[in-house]
């Protein structure tokens, strides 16, 4: 079989599932309590979604830590919330350094040979919590711990992903969150994860999460290579270009040579200050819908909820 390009900058070329040996105890109530107490509030981020609509309506990023884990913990299973705690790989080696064995013993099978640049985040959703459809510019491997998570995986194709769209998500003039109608799920692979399932799909593919039972524990890891790399630099360098009235050719017809020179050029961009992103973080954007403590911290509006919900 004839290797393309793309193939080469994809990994997998269908979404894959397969069993990881994280133990999931540490998606245990208590390991969680007891993570949550710990864990830097600066890299604490609570999002709620809207009751019924696939978008991301608020976040807040941490910034102190009065509430304790067991109330944040509460807040999750209780609303339509999720919590990410981000830089596993720094904040939490006991975590890490499972998945990293558990990565390294699927490699071949998850397709990413040559990985660098590793980054984890742990994410505890509750029941109802919703992922809106869109895309990662990094490889993505999810290994579930806890619950039941339903994904959607959708074809990197045009009518899913259009070219223009993945390059403003990639230069941050907009969010990766895509256009989406329900009729597009017949073309889209799904899947039920399970604890000690990891599920990981070709770079850039549209997907989308509905959780099912119980609260929802996944770490997710993020990872490139050189292809990706450099052809996430070319995707950033093609919207600077695009944006100056360029005509931008499809990447599938874009050769290596002319790649990485574009990936230079997306060097350069920033450089210069071509490059800027233009969406404010959500933490500064938003608070949590209806927190009466709007200028409070990440854990104390995380038990306003909870206690909004036990009252």
């Amino acid at each position: 079989m004839t290797r393309t390009i793309e193939s080469n900058v994809t990994g997998v070329a269908v979404p894959t599932v397969v069993d990881h040996e994280v133990p999931t105890y540490l998606a245990s109530d208590e390991a969680l309590v007891y993570l949550l107490d710990r864990y830097p509030a600066e890299l604490v981020d609570i999002n709620r979604y809207a009751c019924g609509a696939n978008r991301r309506i608020s976040s807040l990023a941490g910034t102190g830590g009065e509430a304790s884990g067991r109330d944040i913990l509460q807040a999750i299973k209780a609303g339509e919330i999720w919590v990410n705690l981000r830089s596993c790989e720094v904040a939490h080696p006991g975590l890490w350094a499972e998945v990293m064995r558990a990565f390294g013993q699927l490699l071949p099978a998850l397709g990413a040979s040559g990985a660098r640049k590793m980054t984890g985040q742990l994410i505890l959703s509750s029941p109802a919590a919703r992922e809106p459809f869109d895309f990662n510019d990094a490889g993505t491997v999810l290994f579930h711990l806890r619950g039941v998570k339903r994904v959607w995986v959708y074809p990197t194709t045009e009518a899913f992903l259009p070219q223009a769209k993945m390059e403003q998500a990639i230069l941050r003039t907009t969010t990766e969150e895509l256009p989406y109608q329900r009729i597009m799920d017949g073309a889209a692979w799904r899947f039920d994860i399970a604890p000690g399932q990891a599920l990981t799909w070709p770079l850039y593919a549209p997907h989308r999460v509905e959780n099912q039972e119980g609260l929802c524990v996944s770490l997710s890891m993020d990872y490139q290579t050189w292809a990706s790399r450099i052809t996430t630099g070319a995707y950033r360098a093609n919207g600077v270009l695009r944006s100056r009235g360029w005509t931008i050719k499809p990447m599938a017809q874009t050769g290596w040579a002319q790649r990485a020179t574009l990936w230079a050029a997306s060097l350069a961009f920033t450089r210069l200050g071509f490059v800027k992103n233009s969406i404010k973080d959500f933490a500064r954007t938003f608070a949590i819908a209806d927190a009466p403590a709007q200028n409070g911290n990440a854990k104390t509006n995380a038990a306003l909820v909870a206690q909004r919900h036990a009252a």
